[in-house]
């Protein structure tokens, strides 16, 4: 078993005996503070609602996602290769982002009413692709200009500068962003799922969790969730290995 799999398998179990621990010492019933035990059985009860509905959350977290890193990276470019239009669209993206997406929510489902999977996607593609537009702007307008006149001068085209120079300096900062814009799109997703009237997925087992009364089952989807979300983390990390390994620094 490798190091990058026992250390954290090791983590989650540590994490999950301080939490029984915690539950134990202060005696809270199931209803105030569910224990990792009391998690068994909502699995074993529940658990073709927790593969149909983990389903449903993870695809569209996925297609929000996807929207988001291709807007992003696009805003990102605009922004990064151009000053004049840094200037006059950073301000609009941090306003739209200093809203609260919780208050954006209701109005996105109110407005397509019935629309569920787009209301999903929309809303997991509006909370998510900020970090990446941004980080993909600050790579791009911090490349050193000796590069680029180099390349010039040398008869480069503006795609060769792009993908001998701007692309390789930009892909650690989007990486970084992407593993942020992750967990940032299931919050999105889930919003979602528990405001819409017609929601489906995790976040709506949620709800019916919360107004059953059923406390197990609600910590069980919360578990469910940080469980998706580590896989999609992981999946990015598998991806930056691949495409930009050779800025991972070992620590001394």
């Amino acid at each position: 078993m490798s190091r990058k799999l026992f250390v954290p398998l090791i983590a989650f179990a540590v994490f999950l005996a301080l939490w029984e621990l915690l539950v134990w010492a202060n005696d809270w019933p199931n209803y105030k503070m569910a224990s990792p035990t009391d998690l068994v059985p909502a699995f074993v009860k529940y658990w073709e609602l927790f593969l149909s509905m983990g389903w449903q959350t993870l695809w569209r977290t996925v297609v929000g996602l996807l929207l988001a890193v291709v807007v992003g990276v696009l805003l990102g470019m605009v922004m990064g290769f151009s000053r004049t239009m840094r200037d006059a669209l950073y301000p609009l993206l941090v306003g739209f982002n200093a809203v609260p997406k919780a208050t954006v929510v209701p109005i996105v489902a109110l407005l397509f009413v019935g629309a569920h999977d787009f209301n999903t996607v929309l809303i997991a593609f509006m909370i998510s692709f900020f970090p990446i537009a941004v980080s993909v702007s600050i790579g791009l307008s911090t490349l050193e200009p000796e590069y680029r006149d180099i390349l010039r001068s040398l008869g480069a085209s503006q795609f060769t500068i792009f993908r001998k120079i701007a692309l390789p300096k930009t892909l650690p900062e989007f990486f970084g962003a992407l593993k942020v814009a992750v967990t940032l799109a299931f919050i999105g997703t889930n919003l979602m799922e528990i405001v819409s009237p017609h929601g489906r997925g995790l976040g709506a087992l949620f709800d019916s969790a919360k107004t059953n009364s059923d406390y197990p089952l609600m910590f069980a989807v919360l578990i469910a969730l940080a469980f998706l979300g580590i896989v999609l983390y992981y999946v990015v990390v598998a991806l930056e290995s691949i495409f930009a390994g050779w800025a991972e620094r070992s620590p001394s």
